[in-house]
């Protein structure tokens, strides 16, 4: 009877362990389907068009910025499927179709317009005007990106750059779409009656189209363009298509204070390449990789293109205390290893109209100043100008790409092998785009920032040492007299509140700071060494990735 029993048990539990076994094979088929956390080799491979642009001499500026962003889609398709669509109820495979659906709708602009227009020039001549608006993404809308008068303006150009705009919008967590406009002349050619009516015919056949407008499309300066473009832009709109919409100033950003511009935006794209760089400068981990001390002190810096981003980059470095030893400009190149006053050098500038001469340093007469010995080399003008050609002729350790696309990816995977660390200029330029979405806020808000709060902070901190001068002389006594509470020189500089000005130079240092931190974590998650730029598209990809993702694709 007992062996009897005995052996029932053994059965028992023969088909119990059978069970056990059977239940978390199946399990693990389940999990295998559902793919909610195991991380599977991806499928996506660079397209045939783009395989030569690692090695091209001259690649389009379009296809660099398509090459950038499939590499990015390369190394980061597991994690958009894996970790961003972990919640999303379907098989690996539905997950894969719409992960490779979406970022098909990213990579191409959405719409381009050409337009052409006559110009009757003040000889009483005519001209035909060549223009163009791109917008890239409507993940997020406005779109938004800059304004440029060149020469060199063509489709190619726009759809770059606003892809790029797409990228760095999301980079820095601007809630804007990727634009870009251009108009192909010369603005040194024209008066300026001649510009403003160039300038308010763009305007007004963008407009029309539904390219221009607070909620649809806000244009900015760029190249050849600032504040005065701005205004006219902003009229034109107010008594023309816009004459019944309160918020019709927000359709511009980068205009005069007095037509409803902000503090700091003429000095933003230069104060965020300052930010940019001290956020990788105080960076042990990534001046270890290049053979640099943390810190600014004894950094030499060489400046190409003195316009607006590159003077403003120069006043900031240097009061860092950074030196510039040269400045490079179309016209010609100055030197001086001893130092170039920034201030000085802009005066002479607006005096004289170039650089060209300045008695605080010499004419540089070498190959290009470019390939000059320095710690930092900022390219602040054109496109391309490190190339495959020259980029084993820079010896700087550090470059920030204060231009858009000044280096090729053939010139990027030279530098990074020769141990450069390049700072991307989707995210150190950027500092131009947040604090127009600043003032565009400031427009949709109709008050100006701290206007509200300025004197009730400043009664409130002065109430504030009163009250601890009071506490003093009620415990110790007022025998020697009453007991002063004297503010320190920096808390008495803030005792009046936070001005404007003080508001968006604090917002725009937070936010390079933030996203500084996000491209740093990407890096050393990913393995990514110097590739600074990869990190950045990862991280941009990843957020529209998710825009998508929520917001569906029935009207994307």
């Amino acid at each position: 009877m007992a062996s009897s029993l005995v052996k029932v048990l053994r059965v028992g539990q023969r088909a119990s362990a059978l069970f056990e076994q059977t239940g978390k094979s199946l399990v693990s088929l389940q999990q295998k389907d559902l793919h909610t956390s195991q991380s599977v080799q991806g499928t996506l491979t660079m397209p045939d068009r783009l395989v030569h642009i690692p090695e091209a001499e001259d690649p389009g500026f379009f296809e660099m910025v398509e090459f950038f962003f499939h590499k990015a889609c390369i190394l980061s398709e597991d994690k958009l499927i894996d970790e961003d669509m972990k919640n999303v109820r379907s098989t690996r495979e539905e997950k894969v179709k719409k992960a490779h659906g979406i970022l098909k709708i990213i990579e191409p602009c959405a719409h381009v317009l050409e337009i052409n227009f006559p110009l009757l020039r003040d000889d009483g001549t005519y001209e035909m005007i060549n223009g163009y608006r791109a917008q890239h993404s409507h993940h997020r809308t406005p779109c938004k990106g800059g304004i440029r008068y060149s020469l060199d303006v063509c489709a190619d150009e726009v759809k770059a750059l606003s892809a790029l705009m797409t990228y760095k919008c999301a980079c820095v967590d601007v809630p804007f779409g990727g634009g870009k406009a251009g108009i192909k002349i010369d603005p040194k050619v024209y008066s300026e009656n001649e510009l403003e009516r160039i300038t308010r015919r763009f305007a007004i056949e963008l407009a029309k189209k539904g390219f221009l407008g607070p909620g649809i499309d806000v244009p900015a300066p760029d190249m050849g363009t600032g504040e005065r473009e701005m205004a006219w832009i902003a009229d034109t709109y107010a008594n023309t298509i816009g004459y019944q919409d309160m918020n019709a100033s927000a359709c511009v950003t980068g205009k005069p204070i007095n037509q409803g511009g902000i503090h700091g935006r003429t000095s933003a794209t230069g104060r965020g390449v300052f930010h940019g760089l001290d956020n990788f400068i105080g960076e042990a981990h990534f001046m270890s990789q290049i053979g640099c001390s943390p810190g600014w002190g004894g950094k030499t810096y060489i400046v190409q293109g003195f316009g607006n981003v590159g003077l403003h980059s120069c006043r900031y470095l240097t009061r860092a205390g950074a030196t510039c030893v040269g400045v490079a400009e179309w016209d010609g190149s100055i030197y001086n290893p001893d130092g170039i006053d920034p201030k000085a050098l802009e005066d002479y500038k607006l005096e004289n109209g170039t650089i060209v001469g300045f008695p605080g340093a010499e004419a540089y007469t070498g190959e290009n100043l470019m390939f000059e010995n320095c710690d930092i080399l900022i390219p602040a003008a054109m496109e391309k100008a490190i190339h495959k050609g020259n980029a084993h002729k820079i010896q700087a350790k550090i470059i920030a790409e204060a231009a858009n696309g000044p280096i090729t990816p053939a010139a990027d995977k030279i530098l990074q092998e020769n141990g450069c660390l390049i700072i991307p200029d989707m995210y150190i330029n950027a500092g131009g785009v947040t604090v127009s979405y600043f003032e565009w806020l400031k427009n949709l808000n109709h008050v100006s920032y701290g206007r509200l709060t300025f004197k009730y902070e400043r009664e409130s901190n002065y109430h504030l040492l009163q009250s601890v001068q009071n506490s003093l002389e009620k415990r110790f006594g007022r025998v020697g007299g009453p007991i002063p509470v004297t503010p320190s020189e920096d808390f008495e500089n803030r005792m009046s509140g936070a001005s404007e000005k003080d508001i968006v130079h604090s917002g725009l240092d937070y936010s390079m700071e933030r996203t500084a931190k996000g491209i740093m974590a990407t890096t050393i998650k990913m393995n990514l060494g110097l590739d600074l730029r990869t990190a950045a598209y990862v991280n941009s990809i990843s957020k529209i990735f998710t825009t998508y993702r929520d917001a569906g694709l029935t009207f994307n």
